[in-house]
């Protein structure tokens, strides 16, 4: 295995392959060896190889695909996420309890509602030149790919798709889940009434991503 990988590249390209192959697994969740050596643009005993050398990073699974032998699926695992980071994770953790213990939940919820409206005032002012639905959900998109949370927008048939493949957040969002409603009502607040948005897929309900579904109203 490593004299195969050896001849798919340098160094540099083997550990850019491994990145790629990783966030793949990120983004677009489990997926076979074959989908992922077409993406990756090499051979399926490659892809196998990087596997095995990321054995602490990621996992396989057997599922069902309908007619015909289980297919096996690949996904991060726990230290495999950790590859992706949780902004200053513990200690805001700690500071959210410490918050809470020696001021009361009360004090708590006003943090959580001041982040709010933070984000409501910098969203509302970075979309406000713009008038379509398209335009100012790849404008948020963008802002929330700046704040780390590996986000993209995708055209459905019943309208949009908002997606965040990526949680900086996650540890404040686990231990307060006030953050995320308040998250759900911010992208509706500015995004305005002409669209209807729902939370479709949840990282904390077991999901491997956030999602949202935009139509019009």
């Amino acid at each position: 295995m490593t004299e195969l990988i050896a001849r798919e590249g340098s160094a540099a390209e083997l550990k850019r392959t491994k990145d790629r192959l990783l966030l793949l697994l990120k983004t677009r969740g489990g997926m076979t060896t074959k989908a992922l050596a077409e993406a990756l643009d090499v051979s399926v005993p490659a892809v196998r190889a990087h596997l095995k050398s990321l054995r602490s990073d990621v996992r396989a699974e057997t599922e069902a695909t309908g007619v015909g032998r289980p297919a096996q699926i690949w996904r991060l695992t726990e230290t495999g996420q950790q590859r992706f980071p949780d902004t200053h994770s513990e200690l805001t953790v700690r500071i959210l309890a410490s918050i809470e213990k020696s001021l009361g939940r009360a004090a708590l919820d006003t943090v959580i509602a001041d982040r709010y409206a933070e984000s409501l005032r910098t969203y509302t002012a970075a979309l406000a030149d713009l008038s379509s639905p398209a335009g100012r959900l790849k404008r948020l998109a963008e802002i929330r790919s700046d704040e780390g949370y590996m986000a993209e927008v995708r055209r459905t048939e019943r309208g949009w798709l908002l997606v965040e493949n990526h949680c900086p957040i996650c540890a404040a969002a686990t231990a307060c889940q006030g953050f995320c409603r308040n998250e759900l009502e911010l992208f509706r607040s500015v995004l305005g009434r002409t669209v209807r948005v729902e939370r479709v897929e949840y990282l904390l309900d077991g999901g491997h991503r956030c999602a949202y579904e935009i139509t019009r109203s």
